[in-house]
């Protein structure tokens, strides 16, 4: 979006006026709806825009109505020096991307409050660091970094694609040794050789997806299989920690994160340098960073990527991503109306040992939200047993740092934010994200929409439950929960798919979406 000159600017073939970058975002957005509501998939789409842009104010403030642009995450493209003149409250130069020419000078910090401002209210736009993401781009030769994909996860080139898969580390654990007493077991512990394994060959796998697989663009095929970038991440990081007993928010917990991306890079790059030499090396090799590094050749211009995960981590019945767990214990709606309870099988292990699992205690944990105000629950279990609101902006952003210290592309992770967070929390939480050397950073404070895909109630303020559907995941606020079957549901002839919001139909009895091929019979 940063090379598209900017609102009224003339266009001299036709003697006319420039739309700007932010019509084309709502004409992206149009052709969007057009094809969710054609039966196709809904369309992610990342828009990134330079904060040299002379149209940045309006950007930053195109989807102050919480419908608008729905089919699009935006993100202001900010750079050290920028960063710089927000905290030294300099001028900042707005420059013309047709000429270089300079159009408007602004106070930096009023580009960087109202960026804030938007962020607090309904949690757009993220912040992507330019310089960051370009000081580690593989092939500078073939052309900077500008933005990134949906998630933010992965910076790409100009029709660039980037295949994703994710090791699940709860899976690479084993149990401790004997404490040499004949008394007890320790702890578990990462299971090394395993997770050595695993990535030597999820390294080829996802090598060998990126020839398999066809593009919609020969120039799609052609950037991709030059650069041959694969993206391999993790899951389950939230299910480690419980069951190696380190809490999440813990100086333990990021040094163990530094040395588990250490790992998996490592292990990854020996493997893509096996590769090369059985395959040949991606053939933007000469040229590339690692060339110009003297390491050996690879075949892959990236392997690591820390990406949401949110489909696959749920299929293996794991944490998502990097993230801490979002709730303990919840109801979930099953078919025919039914309201099941659901608790963290690792708390209701401990919980089990200390004789704490009466139904009390576990409808307390429902309406609770969180164990951390439950006075019958051990601090040395509480510690462990943390989720995202119970955690601190600043946490999130030190698990973030450290997890991108050693990963090539760049790291996925909300900063969840109290409904009570300020502006300032907000500005400090983007300024430290900067100064820890993260890629990029999305926050979003509890409530602020009125529509979210996950919700947190007041907890032992309101005494609410709380519902998770199963049905997309989201999460309803509901005052009591039955075991009793709901009756037959009412449902309207425009429903929308709880998935991807297209309209839902109705085939064999059955709810179902012709978009994404959700059905409530499945669930």
């Amino acid at each position: 979006m940063g090379r598209i000159r900017p609102k009224g600017d003339l266009v001299a073939t036709t003697t006319g006026r420039a739309a700007g970058p932010i019509a084309v975002m709502h004409i992206l957005n149009h052709a969007s709806d057009m094809l969710l509501q054609a039966g196709g998939r809904r369309s992610g789409n990342m828009i990134v825009l330079p904060v040299s842009h002379p149209d940045i104010f309006e950007f930053l403030t195109c989807k102050e109505e919480e419908s608008a642009l729905n089919h699009i995450n935006f993100s202001l493209g900010v750079t050290a020096k920028f960063m710089k003149a927000v905290e030294q409250d300099k001028s900042w130069d707005l420059i013309n991307p047709r000429n270089g020419e300079v159009v408007n000078r602004v106070e930096a910090r009023s580009i960087f409050d109202l960026a804030v401002t938007m962020a607090w209210k309904n949690g757009d736009p993220g912040l992507i660091f330019l310089d960051e993401i370009n000081k580690y781009n593989p092939t500078p030769q073939v052309g900077p970094l500008e933005s990134v994909n949906l998630c933010g996860e992965q910076p790409l080139l100009a029709y660039e694609a980037c295949n994703l898969g994710s090791i699940n580390l709860a899976a690479h654990l084993k149990n401790g040794d004997t404490n040499g007493h004949g008394n007890g077991v320790r702890p578990k512990q990462i299971d090394w050789d395993k997770l050595r394994r695993t990535v030597q060959l999820s390294v080829r796998m996802l090598d060998d997806v990126v020839s398999i697989c066809t593009y919609p663009l020969e120039k799609i095929d052609k950037v991709v299989k030059s650069n041959r970038k694969i993206g391999l991440g993790v899951m389950g990081w939230a299910d480690m920690l419980v069951r190696l007993q380190i809490p999440y928010n813990s100086p333990k917990a990021y040094e163990l994160a530094e040395k588990l991306s250490a790992f998996i890079q490592e292990e990854g790059v020996k493997a893509s340098q096996e590769l090369a030499q059985e395959k040949g090396a991606f053939d933007n090799w000469n040229g590339s960073l690692w060339q110009k590094q003297g390491k050996k050749p690879q075949r892959n211009a990236t392997i690591t990527t820390i990406a949401p995960t949110g489909s696959i981590a749920m299929a293996a019945g794991c944490s998502y991503g990097i993230e801490p767990h979002f709730a303990l214990a919840f109801y979930k709606q099953a078919m025919g109306g039914y309201k099941l309870p659901e608790m963290n099988t690792d708390l209701l292990k401990h919980l089990q040992k200390l004789h704490l699992n009466d139904s009390e205690l576990v409808e307390e944990i429902m309406e609770e939200g969180t164990i951390q105000y439950i006075d019958q629950i051990p601090k040395s279990i509480k510690d462990i047993f943390v989720t995202a609101h119970d955690l601190a902006a600043q946490d999130h952003i030190k698990m973030q740092a450290a997890w991108q210290k050693h990963t090539d592309n760049a790291v996925s992770k909300t900063i969840n934010l109290p409904r009570e967070a300020t502006v300032d929390d907000v500005s400090a939480a983007f300024m430290q994200a900067w100064k820890l050397h993260c890629k990029g950073i999305t926050v979003y404070r509890d409530a602020s929409r009125s529509i979210q895909v996950l919700n947190v109630g007041q907890g032992h303020k309101k005494n609410k439950l709380h519902e998770i559907s199963s049905l997309g995941g989201l999460i309803k606020r509901v005052s009591k929960p039955t075991a009793k079957p709901a009756g037959k549901p009412q449902v309207s002839k425009k429903e929308a798919c709880p998935m991807c919001g297209a309209q839902l139909q109705i085939h064999e009895g059955c709810k179902t979406c012709p978009s994404c091929a959700f059905s409530a019979c499945s669930l």
